[in-house]
């Protein structure tokens, strides 16, 4: 086995009221950390604490570590000792003034998060799978604690409304939070939005996103894995664990386009299935969706995004008005009178320039919070899935408003996974006008 034997750590499975912030939040944040309130940190070494040790948290944590000021690693934890060691190796050497993780502040299991967030730190990288980030993000903020989390936010509506709920006690508190949707770091984007809020285009009555690509890794499953190690292992195809990739991935897009309209949309309708990646290497979701979002306003987004090999691979976005046409994340505008504008903007590497601005947002106290975005366009990618799972026209607020839960009841390595394959390994697929939209 590549992890070490991990004792069984039983997570109730909660139900929220829509209207009840108290009902929400859980009884994990009703002790705030006061020592944390409104600090000015100034110079002092920041403490960081890394959950979730794979490619992007390796990342994450370099990134936090090549910030201004005096910073250093203190905390690790994951649910695969081969994580741990491969990111210590890989932050080390890339960093390694900056790194101290004895033995004894490597943790290991589902409850790990926990004993590293309690490890004494200012600031939690969380950066697992995202079926986690919820509950990670309520403890964090249960401690006191300053946080980035890698996007989604969450995989279900109940899980963007734990994080809204912790959001809230997180702007109580004056911490501030970062997320993983760089694309508002990135200079070239920042300036090419702020020229389409203030009416370069006139009315934007059509925005259009897509992410298609080949589609992204697969691990094999091996002989000695249970059933949650191998989803685990394999969490892209797993709801419960990555949200599909509606949401895990084409999410970027989406919140490009709610980032435009400064709004979410009211409600969607779309389709989807699995023509190319049929086998059970690919889990239960989709190699392709298609989903039309409409605002409040009557304007539209197009939502595309595929995982299947020789097709046309676009990840863009792109905006339409009364004026003229605009390739965003190209920084490019053409108007219909032939004039036509290009964002000069020089852009660092935005994944490193929103590490850059939370860490100087937390060394001044000054606001910084973009949880909420994060929870909205992760429920918009979200609303997107449940459309073309269920074939159905749903709203924003009714989806918003399910009960569904896709985690387990209990998480431990031989408890029973959310879903199972047949005789032939193969997992049920969600079939459109079939089974529960909400």
């Amino acid at each position: 086995m590549s992890h070490a034997p991990i004792e069984a750590a039983s997570l109730a499975r909660r139900q929220f009221l829509v209207g009840s912030s108290a009902a929400l939040v859980g009884a994990s944040l009703a002790q705030p950390a006061a020592a944390k309130l409104a600090r000015t940190l100034g110079e002092k070494e920041l403490r960081v604490a890394l959950v979730g040790c794979g490619g992007r948290g390796s990342g994450a944590a370099v990134q936090a570590l090549s910030t201004d000021g005096p910073v250093k690693l203190v905390a690790m934890a994951d649910a695969f000792l081969d994580r741990i060691e491969n990111c210590l190796a890989e932050v080390s050497r890339a960093r390694p003034d900056r790194v101290d993780v004895p033995p004894e502040r490597r943790f290991l299991g589902f409850d790990a998060y926990k004993k590293a967030i309690d490890v004494d730190c200012d600031v939690v990288l969380l950066c697992t799978q995202p079926g986690f980030r919820p509950a990670h993000f309520e403890y964090a903020v249960s401690r006191g604690r300053h946080v980035f989390m890698e996007k989604p936010v969450a995989v279900d509506a109940p899980g963007v409304r734990r994080v809204l709920a912790a959001a809230a006690e997180a702007k109580k508190q004056r911490l501030k939070v970062g997320v993983g949707l760089q694309r508002h770091h990135d200079a070239r984007y920042v300036e090419t939005v702020k020229r389409l809020q203030e009416g370069a285009l006139g009315d934007i009555n059509l925005l259009r996103c897509y992410w298609n690509s080949d589609g992204v890794w697969v691990h094999k499953r091996q002989p000695q894995m249970t059933e949650i190690e191998y989803q685990m292992r394999n969490w892209y195809y797993f709801n419960w664990l990555c949200g599909d990739h509606i949401v895990e991935q084409h999410i970027h897009n989406i919140d490009v386009c709610n980032w435009v309209k400064n709004a979410t949309p009211v409600r969607a309708q779309g389709q989807g299935g699995r023509q190319v990646r049929t086998g059970p290497d690919f889990g239960e979701i989709y190699d392709h969706h298609f989903v039309e979002f409409t605002y409040a306003d009557g304007s539209k987004m197009l939502s595309q995004c595929r995982h299947q090999p020789n097709t046309w691979s676009s990840v863009s976005e792109h905006a339409h008005g009364a004026l003229g046409e605009c390739n965003i994340g190209a920084g490019s505008i053409t108007l219909k009178d032939g004039s036509r504008w290009r964002s000069r903007a020089e852009s660092g590497d935005p994944y490193q320039v929103e590490h850059d601005v939370l860490f100087r947002a937390i060394r001044e106290d000054r606001e910084h919070d973009e949880s909420v975005n994060g929870a909205h366009s992760s429920m918009t990618a979200i609303l997107g899935r449940m459309a073309t799972y269920s074939g159905k026209e749903l709203s924003w607020d009714e989806a918003l408003a399910s009960n569904i839960e896709l985690g387990p009841a209990e998480l431990s390595w031989t408890a029973d996974a959310p879903i199972n394959p047949d005789a032939h390994g193969l997992y049920p697929i969600p079939t459109p006008g079939r089974g529960r939209a909400v």
